[in-house]
């Protein structure tokens, strides 16, 4: 039980930090990211494919976000 609320809580954080640095990337304060990012399915994406996304450079996550959102109406590069 400990195990997994402690990878809860890792999951949180990487994805709050997705958000702010996804906000840095684009020119736009956390808040818009985050409501972008609900728009467009990038929690989902981001949920989904934790497991293999935060091994990654975040600069690659950042990428696949972005060209998640666009393929689902997105307009952010």
């Amino acid at each position: 039980m400990e195990k997994q609320r402690y990878c809860g809580v890792n999951k949180i954080r990487y994805i709050n930090l997705c958000i702010v640095e996804f906000g840095k990337r684009n020119g736009m304060p956390s808040a818009q990211a985050f409501n972008y990012l609900n728009a467009y399915k990038g929690f989902s994406f981001l949920d989904r494919n934790y497991a293999a996304e935060h091994l990654l450079p975040l600069e690659d996550t950042l990428t696949d976000l972005a060209d998640y959102c666009r393929r689902h109406g997105g307009t952010m590069a």
